[in-house]
């Protein structure tokens, strides 16, 4: 998109120089503004929306939805939320699982959610770790926040990844600080 449409965000609150917005909607190609949502156009001219391209995980050359783990993951029920990141440079794929309370994550229980995801959709979508944390970071609209989380694993700032004052609970966010600087994932929860 490279003209104004309606409903385009113009700014980021509390972003005065801009970078951020920029950087979310401007980064990959110059004067071209993209939204981030993965788009298929039908024979008959009508549209799917996928999800976001930004989020959509690439293993082993397959490209997966974060939905389609969250489907799987979510309908167990020892778990109350959950977060799938794929980090590409050494191709691991984390799972991280709010737990419902008086659960804590047991080998029997990280072995049910692998068992589920191979047999419900792929072996490609078991991932190399589980690790609980006391909840999943969502915006106050209820969105999941998986890019700023991959961003902050991956080194970049909290504060750049992401706006505490846009999320439910800003302290949901903690663990993964603390992972990113190296503390224990067994030490998360």
């Amino acid at each position: 998109i490279t003209a104004p449409m309606p409903s385009m965000p113009v700014a980021f609150w509390d972003d005065p120089s801009g970078s951020r917005y920029r950087s979310a909607y401007f980064s990959e190609w110059p004067e071209v503004w993209q939204h981030g949502d993965w788009i298929t156009f039908t024979e008959r001219g009508s549209c799917v929306i996928s999800g976001r391209s930004d989020a959509t995980l690439n293993r082993g050359g397959v490209r997966i939805g974060t939905a389609e783990f969250y489907a799987v993951v979510e309908s167990l029920p020892d778990i109350a939320d959950s977060l799938v990141i794929h980090l590409d440079a050494d191709d691991r794929l984390l799972l991280f699982v709010a737990l419902r309370p008086g659960v804590s994550l047991s080998d029997d229980l990280r072995g049910a959610i692998t068992r589920e995801l191979r047999s419900s959709l792929s072996p490609r979508h078991v991932p190399d770790e589980v690790i609980a944390v006391p909840a999943i970071p969502r915006t106050l609209s209820g969105k999941k926040l998986e890019v700023p989380v991959k961003r902050i694993l991956t080194g970049t700032p909290p504060d750049v990844a992401a706006s505490r004052g846009s999320l439910a609970d800003p302290s949901s966010l903690d663990p993964f600080v603390a992972m990113a600087r190296g503390v224990g994932a067994d030490r998360l929860a």
